[in-house]
């Protein structure tokens, strides 16, 4: 599956976001691989962020992480930097983006 999310960096942290994420710890990226989170890009548009994600289940890679050391590891790094994540309806949280449009499942059908 590919899920959005939508985070925020904190004001005044955008070049220190960049730093620290520009490589994750390998110990995350094996947890990742082993909870069957494939694919993860973040593009940013001003404090903004918005990460596209490749997976083969969402909800069970976050229930994977929630006692994950190395990704509460990276929460505790990071998190210092980002402000919140949002839902589709812009209120606090890590739910998934609504999809509203997809080229290829537009072509496919």
């Amino acid at each position: 599956m590919r899920i959005a999310l939508h985070s925020e960096i904190r004001e005044g942290a955008i070049d220190d976001y960049r730093t620290n994420h520009a490589r994750i710890p390998d110990d995350l990226a094996a947890t990742f691989a082993r909870v069957g989170i494939h694919e993860w890009t973040i593009w940013r548009s001003g404090h903004r962020l918005f990460h596209l994600v490749e997976c083969d289940d969402w909800d069970a890679a976050v229930a994977a992480l929630a006692d994950d050391p190395a990704d509460h590891a990276w929460q505790a790094d990071i998190g210092r930097f980002v402000e919140l994540f949002r839902d589709a309806d812009g209120a606090e949280g890590t739910a998934p983006l609504e999809r509203v449009w997809d080229l290829a499942a537009q072509r496919d059908a």
